[in-house]
């Protein structure tokens, strides 16, 4: 009987740990959808995004109390933009224009992304376990929120494409550009540096926010202190220690989370073709996670 050496399973476990404290960031994102639409005013989207990530940037900031020095300020504000404003720009648009499960669809080829830009810039072997993992992840998406009577919008679906190239190529760059500090100053940089670029977008584009009910300073501290500033610790914490594939595959989850919370909390059905989605997705993720633990053990 062959057996595994003791280095060797040390190194699967940590590689397993850290893939699902990562896979908690993307899992707390599912609850945006109904964080958003139960808690938040409507019409709001920028504000609540510049709310959502620039106080738990400041916050962050202020507990480290490290700021960027040389080439780190001009790289901070461009995994800002990629990682927060514009890929949260992009995702707005793509929800205004396109039902949700067309939007959910278009941004699920993010993981394809993410591998062709891994190939470019880290050098990163394709692997076709991976990329059929990804297919296999768009159609589980596609059966779990898209519908019949989606329509389509070019507009919508430029944005949605543009939102997943945005965050592919922002989950690529952080794992490329190794930060001096520790991942707490790394989350406080790009958070702070994405909501500051976003507040000219909300004065511009948007109205003022009414005054905040209870429930609406209940929902921004949900997704400013948990699904921003906990969340983003987490993701970037995962992407120096996982392979950007996988860690993109599991921001399947999130749809994923969404129709769960949908289906318990809203009253929401879901059908067989839905549960086939579902199955879809996890076994999706599960491959992209064998695709990358083949490759570590590799090494």
């Amino acid at each position: 009987m062959t057996t595994i050496p003791t280095t060797e399973k040390d190194a699967n476990a940590g590689h397993v740990a850290a893939v699902l404290t990562t896979a908690l960031a993307p899992a707390i994102w599912g609850s945006t959808y109904y964080v958003t639409t139960s808690f938040l005013p409507h019409g709001y989207p920028l504000t609540v995004a510049l709310l959502r990530a620039l106080p738990a940037g400041l916050l962050l900031l202020a507990f480290v109390r490290i700021l960027p020095t040389g080439i780190w300020w001009g790289r901070a504000f461009i995994l800002g933009a990629l990682n927060f404003s514009f890929f949260w720009a992009m995702l707005f648009i793509s929800a205004y224009r396109l039902p949700g499960g067309v939007a959910a669809t278009v941004g699920a080829i993010q993981p394809l992304i993410v591998i062709a830009l891994a190939r470019v810039v880290l050098g990163r072997a394709v692997r076709p376990l991976a990329v059929v993992a990804g297919i296999a992840g768009v159609i589980g998406i596609a059966l779990l929120v898209l519908t019949p009577k989606a329509a389509l919008d070019p507009i919508g679906i430029a944005a949605g494409l543009a939102g997943a190239a945005s965050m592919a190529c922002g989950t690529v760059l952080t794992r490329h550009w190794q930060p001096p500090v520790g991942n707490l100053a790394f989350t406080a940089w790009q958070l702070t540096a994405g909501g500051l670029l976003l507040v000219p977008l909300a004065l511009w584009l948007e109205p003022a926010l009414p005054i905040p009910t209870l429930p609406n300073v209940l929902g921004i501290a949900w997704l400013g202190l948990i699904g921003a500033a906990l969340t983003y610790i987490l993701w970037f914490r995962g992407l120096a220690r996982i392979e950007p594939s996988a860690a993109a595959s599991l921001g399947f989850l999130s749809p994923l989370v969404a129709t769960l919370l949908g289906w318990l909390l809203l009253d929401q059905s879901l059908t067989p073709l839905q549960l086939g989605g579902f199955a879809l997705v996890v076994v999706s993720v599960w491959l992209s996670q064998r695709a990358a633990i083949a490759r570590y053990t590799a090494r």
